[in-house]
């Protein structure tokens, strides 16, 4: 789990609708050609009229019309009065015959619809923006349309030629009825902290709206997904301006708009693009009708953080940890383990910046690439031979997701099963009351696996490293020290070497319920004197 303090992430909706009158323009010549836009001269303050008046045709509104079906609930007798009498409209429960009625069935349909930005890439109306603008808004919701509206108000019904749901990219094509504006990517791989940036977007529905600003970071990691590696600039985006472009001083499109952090939902500043170095070539495979193919290696990983890298012995914040892998994948074939600290792919390091996700999703299907990881304190090497990345649906089959059960309840209660021996040099040195796992135990917390073994937590010191870090009776520990553990005296003995070794944090792996399991750097209680 990453968290967010004092500030959420929040994914936006909406579009831009441009209300400037067009200039003719060359049918087959890009807005933003080299040449075409002029830059502000560094020595003066920086205007940007004429670099919008050229761009801003090209910028699109895009709207949808959705529909779900969903359950009225039916008023007991006698409430429709309590409803008359405060003047209130009377709800039907499903039996009324006006349009959107369920005609008596109980279900009624409601309507509704996302607000989103894009922009022109080809004058025959291929047109970019982010899959979130153009997606049903909850699963059970169906897009009944998709329209363009172009900045003179023309107003095109558009289809989807292809998605992309992991990079949240999608693209678009109208049939025009004369060539259209269009711009090109640029270079983001040039653009710097402190470049200025235009932003042209719809927030909150006002119609196009253009924001400046600078690059304030690049390869932002928000925890966001696979591809976490945005551009952050101060110029204010909000709700609204999703699937716009972000032009640097050229013209050209160095990103997507497409998230947001604020506590209010509004702008504070902190807004975030998907570089054009990942969206040209998705959008390139897009538009052939491919579709994108992403390396895979078969682990679910976490990040080192300072509990886990002081256990571990080992940088803080640098490398991934292996927290589950696939059986027969293609880390587990090359001969990678749970409990693996990979620190480079390919000769590039593992950062926060360049997450481990991101560095194997750029790999090639079907190469061999050599994986540098820490096992024992040892740096070593495996050669991964990368699979293609399965659908999210795949995925998440592959995984055996199952919703997390809170199962502290269903937990054996302290002095529900005899005393056993090591149990006080446990809650001494880790705060934990642990019992070995029984199959009557087992039952109780609705673990399904019988291949499953490990110490079941009866009671926590809330005072405890291992309290303030969330574990609570019912939860499973797996291994100290990535070894397996069935004994208390095993952990009083892992737990001792640890000390011996001058180390005052041991690693646990923790699974609750039937969810996966999570590696926890727990620090040991000071030994009494």
């Amino acid at each position: 789990m990453r968290y967010v303090y004092g500030i959420t992430a929040a994914v936006l909706l909406g579009g831009a609708a441009a209300t400037l009158t067009l200039n003719p323009v060359g049918a087959q010549t890009a807005q933003n050609e080299p040449g075409a836009i002029t830059v502000p001269r560094p020595n003066g303050a920086p205007g940007f009229a004429d670099m919008v008046e050229r761009l801003q045709p090209a910028v699109v509104n895009i709207s949808t019309r959705q529909s779900v079906q969903v359950q009225q609930r039916r008023l007991p007798p006698g409430f429709e009065e309590f409803f008359r009498r405060f003047g209130a409209p009377v709800p039907d429960g499903g039996q009324g015959q006006g349009q959107g009625q369920g005609q008596g069935d109980g279900t009624v349909t409601q309507r509704g619809g996302s607000l989103g930005s894009g922009f022109i890439i080809s004058a025959d109306g291929y047109i970019v923006t982010n899959n979130h603008v153009v997606a049903p808004a909850r699963p059970d919701a169906v897009v009944e349309q998709i329209t363009v509206t172009l900045s003179d108000r023309t107003e095109y019904e558009a289809e989807v030629v292809g998605r992309d749901q992991v990079a949240d990219i999608a693209v678009l094509k109208v049939n025009p009825r004369q060539p259209l504006p269009f711009v090109r990517f640029g270079d983001s791989t040039r653009t710097r902290v402190g470049d200025w940036v235009v932003a042209i977007g719809n927030p909150f529905g006002l119609g196009g709206t253009v924001t400046a600003g600078i690059v304030s970071a690049l390869h932002r990691n928000i925890g966001a997904g696979l591809y976490d590696r945005y551009i952050q600039t101060d110029a204010s985006i909000n709700s609204g301006n999703s699937g716009g472009p972000m032009f640097d001083l050229g013209g050209n499109v160095i990103g997507i708009n497409t998230a947001l952090i604020s506590p209010t939902g509004g702008n504070v500043g902190i807004g975030f693009a998907i570089p054009a170095e990942q969206v040209r070539p998705i959008v390139e495979q897009l538009r052939r009708g491919e579709r994108v193919r992403r390396g895979y290696i078969g682990i679910a990983m976490q990040d080192v953080d300072e509990g886990v890298a002081s256990a571990l012995g080992i940088e803080r914040n640098r490398g991934t940890l292996i927290r589950s892998i696939t059986p027969g994948g293609p880390a587990e074939r090359a001969g990678l383990r749970q409990g693996d600290v990979i620190v480079a792919v390919a000769g590039q390091p593992v950062t926060q910046d360049q997450t481990l996700g991101y560095l194997v999703a750029q790999q090639q299907v079907g190469a061999r690439v050599p994986f540098e990881y820490i096992r024992e304190g040892q740096r070593r090497t495996a050669n991964v031979t990368i699979a293609e990345r399965p659908t999210e649906e795949e995925l998440a089959r592959l995984g055996g997701a199952e919703p997390e059960e809170d199962s502290a309840d269903a937990a054996g209660k302290p002095g529900a099963d005899q005393p056993v021996a090591g149990q006080e040099t446990a809650r001494a040195s880790l705060g934990l009351t642990l019992q070995p796992l029984t199959p009557a135990t087992a039952r109780r917390l609705q673990i399904t696996d019988p291949s499953v073994r490990g110490l079941v937590v009866t009671a926590v010191d809330p005072n405890s490293d291992a309290g303030q870090k969330g574990l609570q009776p019912g939860d499973l520990v797996l291994s100290v020290n990535q070894q397996a553990t069935t004994t208390a005296e095993q952990v009083n003995s892992i737990v001792a070497a640890a000390r011996r070794t001058g180390r005052d944090t041991v690693l646990l792996l923790v699974r609750r319920g039937n969810a996966p399991p999570i590696y926890i750097g727990v620090e040991l209680a000071r030994a009494r004197q």
